[in-house]
């Protein structure tokens, strides 16, 4: 003998909704939609503006959703068109065009005379520090090497080169040619 999987089916009647309102169902599903939403936005305010959009959406097709079971997915695909909607309208900052802009260029900036005046005057700044701190100077900015290549080169320690390009640099910044490039 079998007997029937689905009695409300065979005799026509309807299967009572498991969620008898709206509000239960958001009762009961917003943690779990909620998770979801998170999933598609960075900023958990927006999952949750999100959220509330789409149980909008969800609200006003209540009636019309037959099968409360799939009320998940409606509510999913309802979350994920939103979001999809939302990305679409984003503004975009970056227009297409055939030359790139380039940025203004600062006063003095490609003038090759006051290049050359800075250039000059960094120099003779630098002649006048004492020999040693020079070195440093020169081997650490001008040569590009690190603390202990310098340190090395010199037969010092990194601390010596530490602290001699501090005071180098301190008396750079008082030196009364350079003040006036800043």
């Amino acid at each position: 003998m079998t007997t029937p999987v689905c009695t409300s089916a065979s005799n026509g009647m309807r299967r009572p909704a498991p969620y008898p309102s709206f509000a239960s169902y958001v009762r009961a599903r917003q943690p779990v939609l909620l998770r979801t939403a998170r999933s598609l936005t960075a900023n958990p305010s927006d999952a949750e503006d999100l959220l509330q959009t789409a149980l909008t959406k969800t609200y006003v097709a209540w009636e019309r959703i037959e099968d409360h079971r799939a009320l998940d997915g409606y509510v999913r695909r309802a979350l994920l068109n939103t979001r999809t909607s939302q990305w679409r309208k984003r503004k975009v900052d970056e227009y297409v065009c055939d030359e790139l802009p380039e940025p203004e260029a600062a006063p003095g900036e490609d003038d090759q005379a006051e290049r050359q005046a800075l250039h000059d005057a960094m120099w003779r700044a630098i002649m006048k520090l004492p020999d040693r701190q020079r070195a440093m100077v020169v081997l650490r900015y001008y040569e590009d090497l690190s603390e202990a290549q310098t340190a090395e080169v010199l037969g010092v320690s990194v601390g010596t080169v530490k602290s001699a390009v501090s005071r180098a640099l301190g008396k750079l910044r008082e030196d009364p040619e350079l003040v006036l490039v800043r």
